[in-house]
C-alpha cells in the first residue's frame, strides 16, 4: 500500500527517539518502515469496515499489482419492491488502493470480471466489479427470470454503491463504466438511480430503443467496410445454406466431436446450422476488421472443406445446449427477449435458401422455460432520458461495430460521444484520434476532479 505523505506525529516521534542519529538506522529506512506499519494499519482498518457491513461478506482477498483485490458477496433481495419473497447471494470485487483516490465501478453484465478497465487505469483508481444477477453463482435456487430486469439489477446496484460508498471519502468521485452489455447496464443505473455515480464512461452500448424498426442494422450491413468485402461475405453465407447438403454433416461431425447437443435450445442440428449461419456476418464485423477482408473466399470456387473450415475460424459461432441454458449465455438472451430487443435482419440475398424463417430471434436459443414475451417501455424510457435529462455520460462506440448500429445519443449536459475510426466490438478510447482521445481523457479526469 502506498501513502502520499509521513504522518507528522510518526515523523516528531522518529526524531524525539533519536532514530536519525549516525549510530541508528538511516533515515530512509525508518520512513519507510513507518510508511508500512501505517499502511498496514489503514488496510487492516479497512478491511474490518468492509466485514462490518449488514449483508456483505469478505469471502477472499488476494493481492493484485500490491493492492488488495476483495472477493465480496452482498445478499440481495430476489424482488427489490417485494422483499419478502426471498434473497440471494450476489458476487463483486473491490480492488482497494485508497480512500481518497476515485472508484471506478465496473459491470461487465454477465458474469463476474475483475480485469482492470480503462479508466480505473486513466484515473489510477480503485475498482468495483459486480457480476449481474442471476448469472453465475449470483441466483437464488429456483430463479423466476420475470426478476431479471433492468431496474432489478439497478437497484442492486444502488445496493452496493449505498453499501461501499461511505467506506471512502466524500471527496472521492465515483464513475461508472462498462462494455456491451455492461455499458447497457451503467446506462440503465444511472437512469434510475442518477445520484449514485457522478458520471458514466460506456463503450459499445448497444440501444434498440425500438425493436420494430432495425433499419439501423440494415444500414450497417449495407455499408460496413467495402462493397467488394461486403459482396463477398454475403456470398460466402449464401453458400453455407445453398450446400447445406455437404456442409451439414461437417457441422454435425463438429457438434460430436465437441459434445455439442441442440435438444433444449434450437431443436435440431439443422436449425442450429442455420442459426449459426446467419449470425456469422454479424460475428465476422464483431470481432474482426477490414484487414480480414482479404482472406474472405470466392463463394464460386471454393471447396467445401475449405469453405467450412475458413467459416468456423469468421464468425460460425455454435450456439449449443451446455453454453445457452440457465448456467450459460442463456439469462443474456432472455433479457434480450424480455426487454433489451434484438436485430430482427430481413437477410435478402439469402431469400430462398432459408429453411427456418422466423429463427434469428432469442426465444429460439431459450429452452422452453426461459422463453418470454418482449415490453420495450423500459428501453424506449431509458433512450428519451438519456437524450434529453443525462448528465456527464460518455459513449464510444467502434465504427465497424454491428452492435454499436443502434446507439445512445446524449445531452447536452456535459455528455459525449465518440466513435472509434475502424474499431469493431473492442473499441477503446485509447484508440481515437489523438485530439479526441486527449478530450476524452481530459473529460472523464475533470469528472474525477483531477
Amino acid at each position: 500500500m502506498h501513502t502520499r505523505t509521513i504522518p507528522t506525529l510518526l515523523l516528531s516521534a522518529a526524531l524525539t527517539a533519536g532514530v536519525l542519529a549516525t549510530t541508528a538506522a538511516p533515515a530512509a529506512a525508518v520512513v519507510t518502515a513507518a510508511t508500512a506499519d501505517t499502511a498496514a494499519t489503514a488496510e487492516a482498518s479497512f478491511a474490518d469496515q468492509l466485514r462490518a457491513i449488514p449483508g456483505v461478506t469478505v469471502t477472499g482477498v488476494t493481492d493484485k499489482d500490491g493492492y488488495p483485490l476483495y472477493s465480496l458477496t452482498i445478499t440481495q433481495p430476489i424482488d427489490h419492491s417485494k422483499p419478502e419473497l426471498g434473497t440471494f447471494g450476489q458476487r463483486f470485487t473491490l480492488w482497494h488502493k485508497s480512500v481518497t483516490k476515485p472508484v471506478v465501478f465496473y459491470t461487465g453484465g454477465y458474469g463476474l470480471s475483475s480485469a482492470t478497465r480503462e479508466p480505473t487505469t486513466i484515473l489510477d483508481a480503485n475498482q468495483l466489479s459486480v457480476e449481474h444477477r442471476f448469472f453465475g453463482p449470483s441466483r437464488p435456487a429456483d430463479v423466476d427470470w420475470s426478476k431479471m430486469t433492468v431496474w432489478q439489477e439497478a437497484s442492486d446496484e444502488h445496493a452496493i454503491v449505498e453499501a461501499i460508498r461511505p467506506l471512502y471519502d466524500k471527496s472521492s468521485k465515483w464513475l461508472s463504466t462498462g462494455g456491451s452489455k455492461g455499458g447497457m447496464t451503467q446506462t440503465y443505473h444511472r437512469r434510475y438511480y442518477p445520484e449514485d455515480v457522478d458520471a458514466v464512461i460506456a463503450y459499445v452500448a448497444p440501444n434498440d430503443a425500438n425493436n420494430h424498426d432495425d433499419k439501423g442494422y440494415e444500414r450497417f450491413f449495407e455499408t460496413v467496410g467495402t462493397k467488394e468485402c461486403r459482396d463477398a461475405l454475403n456470398a460466402v453465407q449464401r453458400a453455407m445454406l445453398e450446400r447445406r447438403d455437404t456442409l451439414l454433416p461437417k457441422f454435425e461431425a463438429t457438434a460430436k466431436e465437441k459434445g455439442y447437443t441442440f435438444t433444449n435450445t434450437l431443436g435440431t442440428t439443422d436449425r442450429a446450422y442455420e442459426f449459426a449461419v446467419l449470425d456469422q456476418v454479424w460475428n465476422f464485423w464483431q470481432t474482426g476488421t477490414a484487414a480480414d477482408c482479404p482472406t474472405v473466399p470466392d463463394a464460386q470456387t471454393v471447396s467445401d472443406d475449405d469453405l467450412y473450415t475458413w467459416s468456423l475460424g469468421h464468425g460460425l459461432s455454435v450456439y449449443e445446449d451446455s453454453s445457452l441454458g440457465a448456467n450459460g449465455s442463456g439469462p443474456y438472451y432472455r433479457q434480450a427477449a424480455a426487454q433489451l430487443g434484438w436485430a430482427d435482419l430481413k437477410f435478402k440475398h439469402l431469400k430462398g435458401v432459408r429453411h427456418f424463417p422466423d429463427i434469428y430471434q432469442p426465444n429460439s436459443v431459450l429452452p422452453a422455460d426461459m422463453r418470454t414475451d418482449y415490453n420495450g417501455k423500459a428501453i424506449s424510457d431509458v433512450d428519451k432520458w438519456v437524450r434529453s435529462d443525462s448528465e456527464r455520460m460518455m459513449f464510444v462506440y467502434g465504427q465497424n461495430d454491428p452492435w454499436s448500429a443502434e446507439q445512445f445519443e446524449p445531452s447536452s449536459h456535459d455528455s459525449y460521444k465518440y466513435i472509434v475510426p475502424g474499431s469493431n466490438h473492442g473499441a477503446r478510447i485509447s484508440a481515437l484520434p489523438a485530439d479526441q482521445r486527449d478530450a476524452a481523457i481530459a473529460t472523464i479526469k475533470r469528472w474525477a476532479g483531477e
